[in-house]
């Protein structure tokens, strides 16, 4: 769905059963781990044999063509490195739980069967998405993390985020590197049917340059803006529900980061169908006509009174054989 509608992860490629929840090799990965999955050349889809907590030494350096699906088991990737998606294309995360993640880094990690390197200090983020293109991050549930939740940056491109529950983080979503990365023009990212939930202050998400359509999101806490950006970005925001903070200097839903009024102005950010709670308003800029956000469409939008609905299976689904997710 939305710009990450091609991702193809591990379709047609076989299933990898991960077995052991450690991760003691960071160079030469045990057989059965979630490290020695990911780091395969062949699509593989990744599954999980039961429950478990995975508590990663080092950042979990994804290939291409893969799918780490969590359905059927409670799955936590907490207390240690996250998942790093960089120079790749055509992933999949669906149905972990992201938690705790810490920096880590100065050390030799594994990428491909036949290449392992230095890493430098990662930043932290529960899903760093760097010079990467068709990803998918779906119905997960994040919280706490060092940095951002989900940084998508460096020129990734054809990305959706979508069915997540997210709380407990203050820069959440990070989508563009900075002001002056202009390769960043490029890039398309879906923000969908997501739960940003309690504890949250800011970047829900923070854009630069590219296209981001925000769409039938349910925004139930924030402390001082959802949607923010600068760079001129293009945002399209439909259908969400946006539920301002009972502090009156909050009620903004969105943010112009670093930017005089000559110069957002010219912006293109509409809101289009988003229902606004509790004083909560969205400051639009630039032109108003659809042409202008038909680079930043990736979807149809739904009516935002439907939002509840959407939204309420929002993250890690509790799936079991024989019986439906929910």
């Amino acid at each position: 769905m939305g710009f990450g509608s091609n991702a193809t992860g591990g379709r047609d490629g076989r299933f990898y059963v991960v077995t052991d929840p450690t991760d003691e090799d960071m160079e030469y990965p045990k057989p059965g781990t979630l490290r020695h999955a990911v780091i395969q050349v062949e699509p593989l889809w990744i599954i999980f044999k039961r429950d478990m907590v995975i508590t990663l030494k080092q950042e979990l350096i994804m290939n291409s063509y893969k799918t780490i699906d969590a359905r059927g088991a409670n799955v936590h990737i907490a207390n240690g490195a996250c998942i790093t998606i960089q120079g790749i294309t055509h992933v999949i995360v669906h149905g972990l739980h992201i938690h705790d993640c810490i920096r880590t880094g100065n050390a030799m990690v594994r990428s491909s069967p036949s290449h392992y390197g230095m890493r430098n200090m990662s930043d932290g983020d529960a899903v760093s998405i760097y010079a990467s293109s068709h990803i998918w991050i779906d119905h997960n549930s994040l919280s706490k993390c060092a940095d951002g939740l989900v940084d998508v940056v460096i020129g990734s491109t054809a990305v959706t985020i979508s069915n997540n529950h997210l709380t407990h983080h203050n820069e959440v979503m990070l989508l563009g590197n900075n002001d002056l990365y202009t390769q960043d023009k490029i890039m398309k990212v879906t923000i969908a049917y997501n739960h940003f939930g309690e504890g949250l202050r800011q970047r829900m998400p923070r854009c630069r340059h590219g296209y981001f359509h925000v769409v039938n999101n349910d925004y139930t806490h924030w402390e001082m803006y959802a949607t923010g950006g600068s760079a001129n970005p293009t945002i399209n925001s439909q259908g969400n529900r946006y539920a301002a903070p009972k502090n009156r200097f909050a009620k903004e839903v969105t943010k112009r980061v670093r930017a005089e009024k000559s110069e957002w102005k010219k912006w293109n950010w509409r809101s289009e169908g988003d229902m606004l709670v509790n004083g909560a308003f969205f400051r639009q800029s630039g032109g108003v006509a659809s042409a202008s956000y038909e680079s930043a469409s990736s979807l149809a939008a739904k009516p935002a009174s439907m939002v509840d609905l959407i939204t309420s299976t929002a993250g890690a689904l509790g799936c079991r054989r024989g019986k439906p997710c929910y």
